[in-house]
């Protein structure tokens, strides 16, 4: 260990250096070789070194949506080359640079991540076996030996035997709770950050091979921290849990902000959006206009929830443009329709009323005759077109013995009236 330890001094140094800055600033609130000033000093190494991460985190983002994008083209090079194992290698690597994405950009958090916690797993075994290194000197070493979290010391591990445990003046059944709440809590934020990325954040329009990997994911990673954490100091499960907490919180802020375009966590971003737009009828964040200008560039190839929020602006007069901002619209209303295309719905406009006078003018023709009438009414043929009775009784045979039907009386023979009862 001493030797693996040496190799990546370059880490471990930086590191301890670190936890030691953290630990005069706390150490003057808290007390030098109380539990709140070694692991707050821990819970703010995580800290600066995710900020630190945030581009690759937002890079990692760009390439997991990129990756989505490319899930149907991907499937049929599976299915066009599934026999040819190395032409569908050739073919992938074809895509991916004609795209310009890495799939290994979607890990680059994690593998930045790994040095800084390898490194401060040395450092915290290096302290339970009451060894200095980089920056921790002999003093330091024995106020972290003192420190507990919850009546756990800081480099106490679940698989400790109860010697071990009492070297450190700490209690094995306290160690062994601490450690398994920590592991649960660790697992339990591991798993919603990963659910919620699978049921929010998702585009649910493509169903690939990719959404069945998270779904494994889903439930690995949480078994994997299980697995894992009783071997981990009381102070690596500190920088664990907390680093979980982070990545959930980010996560969220990203689905609640920045959604994957056609996932569940759009449509609602898209809706709150749209109120916002017509309560004050503009943008007002710059965040807002980056999505406004990505879905109008898209035009044909917006998908259902962007379409929805154009025709909700056009509906209410408003037109979103190239630049990401919202504008009134005094053109006719523009409906988008499933296939991308826009069609004019003309306003419906309500007739004039006119006054007595005009309408009595209007009634008759310009000389001097009434104008003739529109309404469908049945019109009366001249009498000379009229075919006479004699002449219809010689076409039809029979119908000099029938009497012609009256208007309101039943064609055909006429049944005799009974004769009245007295």
């Amino acid at each position: 260990m001493d030797t693996i330890a040496s190799l990546f001094s370059f880490i471990t140094t930086p590191v301890s250096w670190v936890i030691v800055q953290f630990h005069k600033v706390y150490g003057a609130l808290f007390g030098d070789d109380t539990g709140w000033a070694w692991g707050l000093s821990i819970v703010s190494l995580v800290i600066l070194i995710r900020i630190c991460l945030i581009p690759l985190f937002v890079k990692q983002i760009k390439a997991t949506r990129a990756m989505q994008t490319l899930q149907p083209e991907m499937k049929k090079i599976q299915e066009r080359y599934k026999n040819d194992k190395q032409r569908q290698s050739e073919e992938m690597m074809k895509l991916y640079k004609e795209t310009g994405t890495n799939p290994l950009s979607s890990c680059l958090p994690i593998l930045a991540q790994s040095p800084f916690f390898f490194a401060l797993y040395h450092v915290l075994n290096s302290i339970a076996n009451n060894d200095t290194i980089g920056a921790i000197n002999q003093g330091l070493l024995d106020s972290a030996q003192k420190a507990h979290i919850f009546g756990a010391p800081l480099a106490a591990k679940f698989t400790d035997s109860s010697s071990d445990v009492a070297a450190l003046d700490a209690s094995l059944t306290t160690v062994r709770i601490v450690t398994a709440v920590m592991i649960v809590l660790m697992s339990a934020s591991q798993f919603y950050t990963q659910r919620q990325l699978m049921t929010k954040n998702v585009d649910t329009t493509v169903k690939t091979p990719f959404m069945q990997q998270q779904k494994m994911l889903l439930y690995i990673f949480p078994v994997m921290f299980a697995v894992f954490g009783i071997n981990f100091p009381v102070g690596v499960l500190v920088y664990w849990l907390t680093t979980n907490v982070w990545t959930m919180g980010q996560q969220m802020y990203v689905i609640h902000n920045n959604p994957t375009p056609g996932s569940k966590a759009q449509a609602a971003y898209l809706e709150r959006l749209t109120k916002h737009v017509l309560h004050h009828g503009k943008t007002r964040r710059r965040s807002q206009r980056v999505i406004i200008k990505a879905i109008v560039a898209k035009g044909r190839d917006r998908n259902e929830y962007e379409r929805k929020f154009i025709n909700g602006l056009n509906k209410a007069g408003l037109a979103a443009q190239a630049d990401g901002t919202v504008v009134k619209s005094e053109s006719p209303v523009a409906v988008e329709g499933e296939d991308g295309t826009s069609t004019t719905a003309p306003r419906r406009q309500q007739p004039k009323r006119q006054s007595k006078s005009r309408r009595q003018s209007a009634a008759k023709a310009p000389g001097g005759e009434p104008e003739a009438k529109t309404s469908l009414t049945k019109s009366e043929a001249p009498e000379d077109a009229k075919p006479s009775a004699a002449k219809k009784g010689a076409q039809k045979p029979g119908s000099g013995t029938r009497s012609k039907a009256q208007s309101g009386q039943r064609k055909g023979p006429q049944r005799p009236k009974s004769p009245s009862k007295k």
